[in-house]
């Protein structure tokens, strides 16, 4: 708990010594059914000052089908609200939307790093209008105490992620992550880090630098699974 309670500190400081800074919250419940299907819910909170002037919340659910190890599709569903800044849930709402998903999976196990390939298009029912959009992340995880990915685990993971639309300019944002987490069992896993998000539509969701609290909690009814918990969905 020492070591835990020192990397929200650090990463508290850090995100302290930018500009500005918001919350990025996610609790994550990922069920998994058999050696094959895994379905999800995950809601988030998120903020553009620090636990203040919330502007944002979704929530999701959705489901994995594993085609064969490392490869895998998914599809889902939720709702995603932005809101105006200066107060929490400040009105009126800048975006209120209804949105579905197909997401293809793949992951590359390399000595002791595992990188994920996530191919995501997205129909987007909004206030504004019905959108296209897709997405490729890239992302990267390595455990430090163990060989792999077991409970009692700390790990430094990270990601990048761009987005694009089938309308011009077609690029419409960045998404970075960076940061750390600890597998307490296989049901619990804490994960904390810092999103710097660059938005080329302005009239899209605001913010840049944001500290990630994350919270994932699985429950195996299926024993021999041994997989790692995911890096979280979004």
């Amino acid at each position: 708990m020492k070591k835990i309670s020192f990397l929200l500190f650090l990463f508290t400081s850090i995100s302290y010594s930018q500009n500005e800074i918001g919350s990025w919250n996610i609790v994550n419940f990922n069920i998994k059914l058999n050696s094959k299907w895994n379905t999800f819910f995950e809601a988030q909170l998120r903020s553009l000052s620090f636990y203040d002037q919330f502007h944002y919340y979704e929530y999701k659910g959705g489901a994995t089908y594993l085609i064969k190890k490392n490869f895998s599709v998914t599809t889902g569903i939720g709702s995603y609200n932005t809101y105006s800044e200066g107060g929490n849930f400040e009105l009126p709402a800048k975006n209120l939307e209804t949105r579905t998903w197909l997401q293809i999976n793949m992951k590359n196990p390399l000595e002791f790093v595992t990188f994920e390939h996530r191919y995501r298009a997205e129909q987007r029912f909004t206030s504004n209008g019905y959108r296209n959009r897709f997405r490729y992340r890239l992302g990267a995880l390595v455990p430090i105490n163990n060989k792999t990915i077991m409970p009692k685990t700390f790990y430094l993971t990270a990601w990048n992620e761009i987005f694009f639309t089938d309308n011009e300019p077609f690029f419409e944002r960045n998404r970075f992550f960076m940061g750390c987490g600890y597998e307490f069992s296989k049901e619990l896993t804490v994960q904390t880090g810092y999103i710097y998000q660059f938005d080329y539509r302005i009239n899209d969701e605001t913010g840049k630098n944001f500290l990630n609290l994350a919270i994932l909690y699985t429950l195996d009814l299926n024993k021999k699974n041994k997989d790692f918990t995911p890096i979280t969905t979004d």
